[in-house]
């Protein structure tokens, strides 16, 4: 009977420690540009790409854990979260300022649910086209629809008026995006 529990607890386990790295990783990442704005420009893409890598580093670790993939693969599954970050935060501000005359918590919203979508999808297309990376893009769905929804949280950051170093939005995106896809690799 013990030996029937176990794998469910150490599958259970392993996500909660997962989702630990993903609270870890979201807290650094609005912390990262003090550190980074002393090595580049302030309105630098580049920069704005190196935010991404308390995150990147939890991707290239699920990739290399959960996965068959090797070291190289995991590599390239971390620069493409980068670039994620880089185009989910490039579409939010986009869809944040083109929508105009709406309520403030209905551009953040939209902004949100955007760049958390865009991201999510950008990762996912990503990490499938990776040697060992799943190729049925059903299996991509609960992440996809995870990371949509949790980009939303950026209206609840805004509404709250949390500032730079503050936020809801990432901790807990990137808990529940880097769940999702230790859920998926695992199962492929």
């Amino acid at each position: 009977m013990t030996e029937a529990i176990t794998p469910a607890d150490t599958s259970r386990s392993n996500l909660l420690m997962v989702a630990a790295g993903g609270i870890v990783t979201g807290i650094l990442t609005p912390l990262s540009p003090l550190l980074i704005d002393g090595i580049t420009g302030p309105n630098d893409q580049f920069r704005i790409s190196l935010v991404a890598v308390p995150f990147a580093v939890l991707v290239f670790v699920l990739v290399r854990r959960f996965s068959a993939n090797p070291w190289w693969a995991a590599l390239i599954a971390a620069i493409v979260t980068m670039i994620a970050f880089l185009c989910a935060v490039d579409a939010a501000v986009l869809v944040e300022g083109n929508t105009g005359d709406a309520p403030r918590v209905m551009r953040y919203l939209l902004a949100g649910l955007t760049g958390g979508l865009i991201g999510t999808a950008i990762m996912a297309l990503g990490i499938a086209l990776l040697p060992a990376g799943p190729r049925q893009p059903a299996a991509w769905w609960p992440m996809l629809i995870t990371g949509a929804l949790a980009g939303t949280l950026l209206a609840l950051d805004n509404a709250l008026g949390l500032g730079d170093k503050v936020s809801l939005l990432y901790p807990l995106w990137q808990a529940a995006v880097a769940v999702r896809l230790a859920m998926i690799l695992r199962r492929y």
